[in-house]
Parts: structure tokens; C-alpha cells; sequence
């Protein structure tokens, strides 16, 4: 059994920073692909950001230059520096990961975390 875990959301004012933070444990073989997302109320879940097993990112243009993804393969974690944070970045911020385990057989699984609440304030 395979979990992702969000940390660091919270409420912060416009202009300021967060860091969030996405561990995964269990049978974990090898982990791919790692990558968040984002929902605000009333819109679609987005991709942000992402960063491949050998380190390349991709960023939303609307995050580009404020959110920095990176990746400690050691601790299974993605991180999620935003700065510069605007209200407009108010979402539920959820983290997913290809995930393959000893019992996957070498195929890799797309997993979720819960997510993590980041409110910006005017």
C-alpha cells in the first residue's frame, strides 16, 4: 500500500511564501513522474507543476517564475516552494506521484495525496 501526505498548506497574505511538501511511503520500488496540482471551488483540478525522476520541471504559466518544484529522491518527497503568492493561488494543492512497488511488477501507478489547503489573502 502505497500513501501520499501534503504538509505546509495554511493561510498566508498576498505577497508572501509557502512550502509544500508531499512524502510517499510503503512498498515503494521507484517513483517516476512527481508532480501537484491544483483545485480552486467552482474550477477543475490543473496541473502546475512537474519534475521527472531525472530532475526536469515544466510549470502552468501561471505559476511560472513564483513556484519552484523540486525533489529529494532519497526521502520520497516533492516539495512546492511558492512565492510571490496571490489570491488568486487560493486551491486545494494535491501532489501525485508514478508509483511502482515490489508488487506492481514494475508497473507504475498514479497515486493522490489528500490535499492541502493554501489560502492567499488580499
Amino acid at each position: 500500500q502505497v500513501q501520499l501526505v501534503e504538509s505546509g498548506g495554511g493561510l498566508v497574505q498576498a505577497g508572501g511564501s509557502l512550502r509544500l511538501s508531499c512524502a510517499a511511503s510503503g512498498s515503494i520500488f521507484s517513483i517516476n513522474r512527481m508532480a501537484w496540482y491544483r483545485q480552486a471551488p467552482g474550477k477543475q483540478r490543473e496541473l502546475i507543476a512537474e519534475i521527472t525522476s531525472g530532475g526536469s520541471t515544466t510549470y502552468a504559466d501561471s505559476v511560472k517564475g513564483r513556484f519552484t518544484i523540486s525533489r529529494d529522491n532519497g526521502k520520497n518527497t516533492v516539495y512546492l516552494q511558492m512565492n510571490s503568492l496571490k489570491p488568486e493561488d487560493t486551491a486545494v494543492y494535491y501532489c501525485n506521484a508514478d508509483i511502482a512497488t515490489y508488487r506492481s511488477g514494475g508497473n507504475f501507478i498514479r497515486y493522490w495525496g489528500q490535499g492541502t489547503q493554501v489560502t492567499v489573502s488580499s
